[in-house]
Order: structure tokens, then C-alpha cells, then sequence
């Protein structure tokens, strides 16, 4: 299994972010496959924002009310969005596959800066 974040860099405070990734060598909804959302902002440790599992059920860091994950089986990607975004969330952000009897596996992540 592989995953690739994308997003858009650089996001003005107040917006809202969406940061896609898109899976291969899986499908997402496979069963007991899980897909979760982490980050780390500069200089602190990893930060866990939610997960979405095969059936598309979501659960989110109880500080993350900012925070909601869908996902597209279609295009095999699931999408986080973060809004109200302040320079706090600036950070890299990683997606990860939970895999039954496997290690977790990792995007290589992808830099939200939030700056005016």
C-alpha cells in the first residue's frame, strides 16, 4: 500500500483546508483497513486529528471540532478538512493506513503553512 498527500501549501488564516490522499495498492474500503489523519507541527511532537474506516465511519481528536474527514471510493482518496485555520495549524501532515497484522504505513506528507 502507498499513499500520497496533496494540498495546497499556503492557506490564508480563517480558511478552510483540504488535504487529499490518495491511496494505491489498496482499495479504502477494504475490510478492517482504517486511514487516519496526523500531523506535526514545527519543533512538537505528532498530533493524531482523526481517523475513517473502511465502512467510512470517522472519529476525531476530541480537541479537532475544526476538523471532519470524508472520503471518495471512486478515486480512492480520503480528504481532510480542517477550517478556521490559524498560523497553530501550520505543520506537516501525514496519512497513514492501519493494516490488521502490518506496521503502520505513512504518506511522505505534505507542508500547510498558514500565513496572511
Amino acid at each position: 500500500v502507498q499513499l500520497q498527500e496533496s494540498g495546497p501549501g499556503l492557506v490564508r488564516p480563517s480558511q478552510t483546508v483540504s488535504l487529499t490522499c490518495t491511496v494505491s495498492g489498496a482499495s479504502i474500503a477494504t475490510r478492517d483497513y482504517d486511514w487516519v489523519w496526523i500531523r506535526q507541527p514545527p519543533g512538537k511532537g505528532l498530533e493524531w486529528m482523526g481517523a475513517i474506516t473502511y465502512r467510512g465511519v470517522t472519529s476525531y481528536n476530541p480537541s479537532g471540532s475544526r476538523t471532519t474527514i470524508s472520503r471518495d471510493t471512486a478515486k480512492n482518496q480520503f480528504t481532510l478538512h480542517l477550517s478556521s485555520v490559524t498560523p497553530e495549524d501550520t505543520a506537516v501532515y501525514y496519512c497513514n493506513a492501519l493494516i490488521p497484522g502490518q506496521s503502520p504505513t505513512w504518506g511522505r506528507g505534505t507542508q500547510v503553512t498558514v500565513s496572511s
